[in-house]
């Protein structure tokens, strides 16, 4: 992470906003999923692009909240093209239904913002049956992004732009379990642990990302896959504990992880979002991991290529329809 108020290569930094990044874009003619649209960096998220000229479709769990979100926003910005549609990421059938509905409404889609996520819940399981942060922050995402994916690669054939996928992670990767991703582990209750295992969600992200920007550009198709750290800002990501999303730990651990952490404001934590999803100084890169909207360091783990494949294959197996 830069140190808090310096410009990186990109010009920008930990102070920029979600506006100054995205100034002078013009979105129209952009179709967006923004998962997690109806509070903190998903709501300033949705408020930006829809304000660059992006159509943005809202993913929530909470439709009636998701709709009262929409109409703030239109308040202020009447031009907004927002739809909201339901989605719970703790649900294989949901996102089944969601990806089945928005693929036969012949909207096209250029941009995937997988964005929302859950915080150091006790250990619990989603309706699959699956650790909740690894099912909701990884597996629902890994599963909407394939669902999703051919009609994203028929946008970008017809509109010849390109396609933008952006997966939310966080700099609390860098405190998985020691193995990274557990796989033979995945529901064990008796060693769980609530931060690492969001750690090894958000590690998961990373992979996530890496694996599907290598396959894209076997495949040749003009769509990107990166990920991103957003920063700490105070929301209702951690619904269990009182939040941080982003860093989203307890006071404790976050002076034990980073004794220099400063808080943001949600109109700086969005703007690392936007910046991969819009600017034009991201076309054509891939595969990277963002902080702050520059190019980011990342952890050992999250550059393991065989990892990443490992995660890929595991997931498969965990989204195929039983």
């Amino acid at each position: 992470m830069w140190i808090f108020g310096r410009k990186g290569a990109s010009g920008f930094s930990a102070c920029s906003t979600a506006e100054e990044v995205s100034r002078g874009i013009d979105g129209s003619g952009l179709t967006a999923i923004v998962t997690g649209a109806s509070s903190g960096i998903g709501t300033e998220t949705t408020r930006v692009l829809a304000l660059c000229g992006v159509h943005v479709i809202m993913a929530v769990r909470n439709v009636d909240i998701g709709k009262k979100v929409k109409e703030t926003i239109i308040k202020e910005i009447p031009e907004a093209k927002i739809d909201v549609m339901e989605l719970d990421l703790g649900s294989f059938a949901s996102v089944r239904k969601f990806a089945s509905e928005y693929n036969s409404s012949s909207l096209p889609l250029n941009l995937l913002i997988n964005n929302a996520g859950v915080m150091a819940p006790p250990f619990m399981l989603s309706q699959d049956n699956i650790e909740l942060q690894f099912a909701t922050n990884h597996l629902g995402h890994f599963l909407l992004t394939n669902l999703l994916l051919d009609t994203m690669k028929n946008t970008a054939r017809e509109s010849q732009k390109e396609g933008r996928i952006v997966n939310v992670s966080s700099s609390g990767h860098n405190y998985a379990y020691r193995e990274g991703i557990r796989f033979d582990k995945i529901n064990d209750s008796s060693s769980y642990n609530t931060v690492f295992a969001y750690g090894q969600s958000k590690l998961a992200n990373i992979l996530h990302a890496n694996e599907l920007a290598r396959r894209l550009k076997e495949e040749g198709v003009e769509i990107t896959a990166n990920s991103l750290h957003p920063g700490a800002i105070a929301t209702n990501l951690l619904r269990h504990h009182g939040i941080i999303e982003g860093e989203a730990l307890t006071h404790f651990y976050i002076k034990k992880i980073n004794k220099s952490l400063k808080m943001i404001e949600m109109s700086q934590g969005a703007a690392t979002t936007c910046y991969v999803a819009l600017h034009p100084q991201v076309k054509g890169v891939s595969g990277e991991y963002f902080a702050d909207s520059n190019i980011a360091k990342r952890s050992s783990l999250a550059s393991d290529t065989d990892l990443a494949k490992k995660l890929w294959d595991f997931s498969l197996n965990l989204t195929e329809p039983k």
